[in-house]
């Protein structure tokens, strides 16, 4: 039994390095099998200006690198690789096998803790993915600052994309609401509230055809599809705001998913309905997806790990 782990964490952005942080300093001697995009999403963020402790800001991917360090200083594994299939196990302390790279090779552990994150929807434009960073996000809260006082967009109809545009509207000069359908999907409650913002601007029947700029976000341009009728707005922030996918496709017929493929989790503990396999960050975190929220759910799922360890 002693080539059998106690602890993989799958998944590297502030979730899973937090997790690989508390796991070690439990002696738990974790595995963390990094993905196809070490750091996640944070490291094509420019600009990260609220997480706790950095109070100049600091770029994304220098912050995955401080927290990979962080994760290394304390003897974590991390192995590069992707993780294409898992075998949970369903009895307490039993064996889960997580395959990696091809079906020859698995690792055989009794804690698993799930950090895959999410991934944000695209409108399918030129330049989208370029500018993220340069003037495109999928977060208000994260990045809504640098655009104070200055006008924005925000894409989509739902509750996130009417949050996002309340928020903006808060700090924005002007907020442009672009809604590809003739009605919001959102709750009531939040369309009462966007219709009472004087400086938000609600663009029904719209899609947004072209992306303006160079070397950075400077405008976009919109058609009203009902009146055939094309605009050029001039702004430095454009919020996608048509939802995430999270990164849950390995785990389909091992655990427990909810009707937008989120991992179902018993809080405050993160546990799954597979004896000890946990889940953390923004792959069950479909409303606040903030980097210091991944961070914290990344420790309470190596805390709770260590007591399930110490159960049997």
């Amino acid at each position: 039994m002693s080539n059998i782990n106690k602890c993989i964490i799958i998944g590297s952005g502030p979730a899973g390095y937090s997790a690989a942080v508390y796991a070690s300093r439990a002696d738990m001697n974790p595995i963390l099998i990094s993905g196809p995009k070490p750091g996640g999403q944070l490291i094509d963020t420019n600009d990260v200006d609220n997480y706790l402790g950095f109070y100049k800001g600091i770029n994304g991917k220098e912050l995955m690198d401080h927290c990979e360090k962080h994760a290394r200083r304390f003897h974590t594994e991390i192995i590069n690789q992707s993780v294409i299939n898992v075998i949970f196990s369903k009895k307490i302390g039993g064996i889960h096998k997580i395959f990696i790279d091809d079906h020859q090779k698995f690792l055989s552990t009794f804690g698993v803790i799930i950090a895959t994150g999410s991934r944000p929807n695209f409108l399918g434009l030129k330049k989208e993915k370029e500018f993220i960073g340069l003037g495109i996000s999928f977060c208000a809260t994260c990045d809504g600052f640098f655009h104070k006082k200055k006008c924005v967009s925000v894409v989509g109809g739902g509750d996130t994309a009417l949050e996002e545009a309340l928020y903006l509207s808060k700090i924005c000069k002007k907020v442009y609401l672009i809604v590809r359908k003739n009605f919001f999907k959102a709750s009531k409650i939040l369309q009462k509230q966007i219709y009472k913002k004087h400086n938000v601007e609600i663009c029904f029947d719209s899609i947004v055809q072209e992306i303006i700029g160079n070397e950075y976000l400077e405008g976009i341009k919109i058609l009203n599809k009902k009146k055939k009728i094309q605009k050029t707005i001039f702004i430095s922030g454009l919020f996608i705001a048509i939802g995430h996918v999270p990164n849950t496709e390995i785990f389909e017929n091992q655990i427990e998913l909810d009707k937008n493929n989120f991992i179902v989790v018993k809080h405050p503990k993160n546990s799954t309905n597979k004896p000890g396999v946990f889940a953390s960050g923004d792959v069950v975190d479909f409303r606040y997806r903030q980097a210091i929220t991944a961070a914290s759910s990344g420790c309470i799922s190596a805390l709770e790990l260590d007591r399930y360890l110490s159960s049997f």
